[in-house]
């Protein structure tokens, strides 16, 4: 798929294009999403009534997933989760399909919460991230994710997993599901793919035992309804930027006269190049990556030949495509800055309050 047809789908699919030829292609695309849209819903079915069996693990699985395509802030919430668990002393494992990685398919350890044993290109940019960032996060990946569990009892004994991107995962059991919706869209147009950005139809929802609105501005107040199911709301800043390779981040404040070039291999690169905007940088050139993207010597080329044409002093780019970028000329790198972001939960009370009585039933 072609980055230009990707951008074109996402407006249709998202509702942001409405035009007659729009029209006419979405509907073409809607009887397809309606037999998408009953499979989803046979296979759900199929495992409510146990004619697909659900394997559990021996230790609580937290669930943090998406009812749509695209990104919603996983990788964040994650953290967040992950953060709030060390902290309270618990051994925590994420369970990962490691998208991406050259390992994809295979099941193996990233991390075991001191050593980090894989890099991005073999398990993944997401997989990376977290056990790059957070530590003491042990990091598992699997396509099977209740083998990928197994594995992690095994060998790394955790109290506690966390299933990343596992709200369809529905053949390991989860004791809290949370699911992440977009504040600002947060089911497109309505419709699954591929005439929609849901994966699953509407009802699906209700499997949610928490949903959480992401990137939402502040003060928002939740207005979408989520039924009986309890939900609050989250946003996503970038706090700062860290030059690549250093701990030691700059101020926005420090770059305002300097012209940057920014680029993004994620879901949605326009609301990372607008959060850039909106900390003062002068973006003098945005480059559009699919999501996932592998940084070869291709890309490379065409960062570095960029950033001449555009005469940029620095570059930008988010901490997810950080990970993947030793392919950087030193010249490139040492102009070269992650954009940290940081997550922050509007009542982390109703979230924390789910994780102490999954951990301690019988003191609450």
């Amino acid at each position: 798929m072609s980055e230009s047809y990707h951008t074109y789908w996402r407006g249709l699919a998202s509702g942001g294009r409405t035009s007659p030829r729009d029209k006419v292609v979405l509907l073409f695309l809607t009887p397809f999403s309606w037999l998408y849209s009953l499979i989803q819903r046979l296979r759900a079915g199929l495992y409510s009534v146990g004619l697909l069996r659900t394997s559990r693990l021996p230790r609580p699985v937290v669930s943090i997933g998406n009812l749509t395509v695209g990104g919603t802030g996983k990788t964040p919430v994650t953290a967040y989760i992950a953060r709030f668990l060390l902290a309270q002393g618990y051994k925590v494992a994420v369970l990962s399909r490691g998208y991406g990685g050259a390992l994809e398919g295979q099941t193996c350890v990233v991390s075991d919460g001191s050593t980090i044993m894989q890099g991005a290109a073999e398990c993944g940019d997401e997989p990376y991230l977290l056990a790059s960032t957070v530590p003491g996060l042990m990091v598992v990946i699997g396509t099977d994710r209740h083998t990928a569990g197994q594995l992690a009892m095994q060998q790394l004994a955790p109290d506690i997993f966390l299933l990343d991107d596992g709200f369809q995962h529905l053949r390991l059991h989860r004791d809290l599901n949370i699911l992440l919706l977009d504040f600002s869209h947060p089911f497109g147009n309505r419709l699954t793919l591929p005439a929609g950005i849901l994966r699953e139809p509407l009802p699906a929802l209700h499997r949610a035992d928490l949903v959480l609105f992401t990137r939402a501005p502040e003060g928002a107040v939740i207005s979408t309804p989520t039924g009986e199911i309890p939900a609050c709301v989250s946003s996503h800043t970038i706090a700062d930027l860290l030059p690549l390779g250093s701990d030691f981040p700059v101020s926005f404040s420090s770059c305002h006269d300097t012209r940057v070039l920014a680029f993004a291999g994620i879901a949605d690169p326009e609301s990372f190049f607008a959060g850039l905007r909106e900390k003062g940088l002068n973006l003098v050139h945005c480059i559009h990556f699919p999501d996932h993207v592998a940084y070869g010597p291709e890309r490379c080329t065409e960062i570095a030949d960029a950033l001449r044409n555009s005469g940029a002093d620095m570059i930008v780019t988010t901490e997810k495509d950080g990970v993947k970028l030793a392919g950087l000329s030193g010249e490139l790198r040492a102009k070269t800055f992650l954009a940290r972001l940081e997550l922050t939960l509007g009542n982390p009370a109703i979230l924390e309050k789910m994780l102490t009585e999954l951990l301690h039933p019988q003191d609450v």
